[in-house]
Order: C-alpha cells, then sequence, then structure tokens
C-alpha cells in the first residue's frame, strides 16, 4: 500500500516541514497537521454518492482535491503515511458509542482507527472520529488520564473490550468500544459500504464537518457551527442562516469545496 502513497505530495497538502523518522515527536507532529489540513466531513454519504476507500481513490480525494473525509478515508491514508516513514501499524476497527446508553448492545463494526508502536510502545492513533477528532497519539495503557493539545482521552475496558473516552464539559464520554484483532483491507471496504449507506448510521442524513488547529475546534452538525477549546469547551455557538452562510463557512473554516452545488446540501439540512 505505502508503495502507491505520493508522499510528497501528502506532506505539502497539510503543509508539513518536520522530520520523517518513526519515532513520537514524528507521528504527534504528523496527526496534528493531518487534523488541521484534512478535515472530517462525510458530504458524500449525505449526498448519496459512493465512497471508496482504496488508497488511489483516497490520495485523488484527500490530498489532490480539496476535500476531506470520514474515518476510513481518513485513517487508510494516514496508515499508508505512516508505514512509508517506517512506522509499525496495525489497523484496527471500533464500535461507536458516542450516541449510546451504556445499557444498548453493541453496534457493528463502523469505524477504522490505527495501532502504532513507537518505541516498543503501542499508541492508539485515530485521525477520523468525526464528533472528537484526536489531535495526538495516546498511549494504550488502562486508566490514566491523557492530554492532547486540544482534548483529554481515557483508555478502559468495558465488556472485555478495551474503550477510548473523551473529557468533555458534561463529563466523560465514551466515542467507541474495540479489541485489537488485526483487520484487512476488505474488513474497511465493508465497514464503509455500511456506514455510508445505512440510515442507521449519522453520517447518511446528517452533516457533519470537524477540524482541529492548534488551540480551537470547529465543528458543524446540521446548521449549528462552534468553535470549541480544549476538551469540547464551547466559545462561539451559531446558527447557519441560508445556504450563502453554509457554503462560507464550509470553503472558509472547514477549507472544502462541496462535490455538489452547496444548495443540495443545505437541503438535506435541519436546525
Amino acid at each position: 500500500m505505502a508503495d502507491e502513497l505520493q508522499l510528497d505530495s501528502y506532506l505539502a497538502r497539510i503543509d508539513y516541514r518536520g522530520p520523517l523518522a518513526p519515532d513520537l515527536s514524528t507521528l504527534a507532529a504528523l496527526q496534528a497537521a493531518h487534523v488541521d489540513a484534512l478535515p472530517f466531513e462525510a458530504l458524500d454519504p449525505l449526498m448519496g454518492r459512493p465512497v471508496h476507500v482504496d488508497l488511489p481513490s483516497v490520495q485523488q480525494k484527500l490530498v489532490l482535491g480539496r476535500r476531506g473525509g470520514y474515518c476510513f478515508e481518513q485513517n487508510v491514508l494516514f496508515q499508508a503515511v505512516l508505514e512509508a516513514v517506517g512506522f509499525e501499524v496495525t489497523g484496527l476497527t471500533g464500535r461507536v458509542r458516542w450516541r449510546s446508553a451504556p445499557s444498548d448492545p453493541l453496534g457493528p463494526r463502523q469505524h477504522m482507527m490505527l495501532l502504532v508502536e513507537v518505541d516498543g510502545r503501542p499508541h492508539l492513533v485515530d485521525v477520523g472520529f468525526g464528533i472528537c477528532m484526536m489531535d495526538a497519539p495516546i498511549r494504550l495503557e488502562l486508566g490514566s488520564e491523557q492530554q492532547t493539545p486540544m482534548g483529554t482521552f481515557r483508555i478502559g475496558m468495558w465488556d472485555r473490550l478495551y474503550t477510548v473516552s473523551a473529557k468533555q464539559p458534561t463529563g466523560w464520554r465514551m466515542m467507541y468500544a474495540f479489541d485489537l484483532a488485526p483487520q484487512i483491507h476488505a474488513d474497511y471496504v465493508l465497514g464503509s459500504w455500511y456506514t455510508s449507506t445505512s440510515p442507521n448510521v449519522p453520517a447518511t442524513h446528517t452533516l457533519m464537518m470537524e477540524r482541529v488547529e492548534p488551540g480551537v475546534r470547529h465543528k458543524l452538525v446540521s446548521r449549528r457551527y462552534q468553535r470549541q477549546a480544549r476538551d469540547g469547551e464551547v466559545i462561539e455557538e451559531r446558527v447557519i442562516e441560508s445556504a450563502f452562510e453554509l457554503g462560507r463557512v464550509i470553503g472558509e473554516i472547514f477549507r472544502v469545496t462541496p462535490p455538489v452545488p452547496v444548495e443540495d446540501i443545505w437541503a438535506r439540512t435541519s436546525r
């Protein structure tokens, strides 16, 4: 997979000029640059357009085009980048719990993330969880609170699975549950198909975008835009009032060129 990667084009896209060595500082710097330059967006599932997760398609969309993507696209790309740099990477899948009550049954494997070995220690790396994007790697270490520049995260155990939770203004919130079973690309093709077509998945009916720059997290859900400080503290919130304003937010804040007229996206959103 890494042999197909256009690494120089990727580094230019994320505006990264730092060192490239398989160490923790490089990993953290690449992840921070990635989530700033390549926002989470699921415009294709929202508009009923197909999503392809093979590396050439993902590069064409995210690197060569002015687009972002969702978890499978983002992490397929980032895995190829990390492997090209020399990291040992294992692709994983998770079961999303962000909107679930503790008593709700487990859902399907509809999220992709990465396990990266650095200096003999495993780290969870995820550039595609589009409701609380992680801006730095965290150690696969149970119990301890781990701070990144924009968040605080914690690895736990629940129902014999690992979990990752994020600190929010209302308390800890579980993001997803996962195990350490390595996944192959066919697993991501299936998971992405479900995530991009099922009416049970928010991406198919709710406009969602997120971008994390140094000091600020930008979030768009339907017609509501927020700027957040660390740990989800809201510092600005407003309702988007028109298709024109929505187009400006998508283009200027999230730096995305929509694949369809913004009026069509506006028609798919609500307050």
